[in-house]
């Protein structure tokens, strides 16, 4: 009589069992989240490869000051822009998810750089469960791959790709993409919670026995985070997401988990009909169609890994036609635009209860540090006002629910950045030219230059604590609060 095969219920966000369907995850919260897979059977001894070890390792845990340290160098894909995002270049042995919109440019930037390192370094082998080789190769020819050393295969099968890469022996993998590899191990779908989760870890493994770097591409869900469990962004080293507009053709990778080099990375790129293309200075590009005297107008300076970027926030508040005011942001956290509206209502005593209020972060950029504070709220109120900010002025800080200006990281490194572009003035928060060290005491001198108003002569005067520093033709002006800061914007 055979025995029915045992069937689990597995969360497919983070990865809990369990052995009825459940509406809601009891771990994560997940609603509808449960799919039905067979249970594995578990034999009496492991599976063979499924443990892999570096040469000379044994099963025995080694004492911390034994372990000798061996330094590899990183490999180049050829792309400086996608090795800045990577930290310096791929590191040998390596797992990197790449996740990113359907058409977005994923597939076209891993081949790109397939080919680069097939050329100057040594084979490739780039695995498609979604496309033929035909049709890699024809999007090949369209980037100029010519005939370098890369090995296409079109295969779903995980023991099959992994065949190939003892056979070819590679100096990286491509796996596009994870969600459409399969193992025969299980009975389950490709794309299931098992599925991604043996592919993954099996990947890995032979990444790490084998010293090869290792690209996989993943799908995304409809709210842009990777499809599949969360376990499957814990294994790999690397995490990187592709971001952009379809009507734009600039496209962003950005790193938000990197195991060897810094978070938050960023790498610009334009989308051109012979491949993406490397985009070397971002802020040029962002501020390139900037508008001269226009109310709601603002330039921010934001740092986005290791690298600042100036864009444009623009701001339009016009009356309300509705009974109810329409807050829209487009660019920073949608969250965020009524909190700070009621910043400049509260502190800064401007009426927009009964405005419609419009935000957007010109060219598609996404920003989502509490820098842009400063600049969003200078925008909205520009527009209020009807009032220009002088095209020559640069700022960011944060702004606190009290209406101060906060302190932020790195503002040397922003302050830099506006200077190289032109810009003859920052405004920024007082508590990073007392406090920051970089900026050279005998540099900085006391100013009048910024005033308010007093409240008992209702009179300008000068306020102690302003400052200014000559870097490149740079003023920098320190402020307190949300008020001092329009004062200065908006003249």
């Amino acid at each position: 009589m055979s025995k029915t095969p045992k069937t689990v219920f597995v969360c497919e966000q983070c990865g809990s069992e369990s052995p009825k369907w459940l509406g809601r995850c009891p771990d994560c919260g997940e609603w509808n989240s449960f799919a039905e897979e067979r249970a594995q059977e578990n034999g009496g001894a492991p599976p063979s490869g499924h443990r892999y070890a570096l040469a000379g390792a044994g099963g025995a845990a080694t004492l911390y000051a034994d372990v000798r340290v061996e330094q590899h160098a990183r490999l180049t894909t050829g792309i400086d822009e996608f090795d800045r995002v990577l930290g310096g270049g791929i590191v040998p042995g390596s797992l990197v998810l790449l996740g990113g919109e359907p058409g977005i440019g994923k597939s076209t930037l891993l081949l790109q750089a397939a080919a680069s390192v097939a050329r100057s370094i040594g084979p490739v082998l780039y695995s498609s469960g979604e496309e033929s080789e035909h049709q890699i190769k024809s999007r090949g020819e369209r980037l100029g791959v010519g005939r370098a050393p890369l090995y296409l295969l079109a295969e779903t099968c995980l023991e099959r790709i992994l065949e190939e890469i003892a056979r070819i022996k590679p100096s990286l993998v491509i796996v596009d993409s994870v969600q459409t590899i399969f193992s025969m191990k299980f009975q389950s779908a490709p794309g299931s919670i098992g599925q991604v989760r043996e592919a993954a870890t099996q990947l890995l493994f032979t990444a790490k026995g084998h010293n090869v770097p290792t690209f996989l591409v993943g799908h995304v869900t409809k709210e842009g985070s990777l499809a599949g469990p969360k376990a499957l962004e814990h294994v790999v080293d690397t995490v990187l997401y592709f971001e952009g507009e379809r009507h734009h053709s600039h496209r962003v990778v950005r790193a938000v988990k990197n195991r060897f080099g810094a978070i938050s990375e960023l790498g610009v790129f334009e989308m051109t009909s012979a491949g993406l293309r490397p985009i070397p200075n971002p802020s040029k590009m962002f501020l390139a169609e900037r508008p001269t005297n226009a109310p709601g107008s603002a330039v921010l300076c934001s740092i986005e890994g290791s690298r600042p970027i100036l864009v444009e926030v623009q701001a339009l508040v016009s009356s309300s036609t509705y009974g109810t005011a329409r807050r829209t942001a487009n660019g920073i956290d949608q969250q965020r635009l009524p909190l700070l509206l009621a910043v400049l209502e509260k502190r800064a005593g401007l009426n927009l209860i009964g405005d419609d209020v419009f935000v957007n972060v010109a060219g598609g950029m996404t920003i989502d540090e509490p820098a842009s504070d400063l600049g969003v709220l200078a925008a909205i109120a520009s527009s209020v006002r009807n009032r220009v900010i002088p095209p020559t002025t640069a700022m960011f800080g944060e702004v606190g629910l009290a209406g101060e200006v906060r302190g932020i990281a790195q503002a040397p490194l922003r302050i830099r950045e506006a200077a190289q572009m032109g810009f003859t003035r920052c405004i920024l928060p007082e508590a990073n030219i007392d406090q920051d060290a970089r900026l050279p005491p005998s540099r900085v001198s006391r100013s009048g230059a910024q005033s308010r108003s007093s409240p008992e002569t209702g009179t300008s005067e000068g306020r102690k604590g302003s400052h200014d520093e000559e870097d490149g033709g740079c003023e920098l002006v320190g402020v307190r609060t949300i008020g001092e800061a329009l004062d200065v914007a908006l003249g």
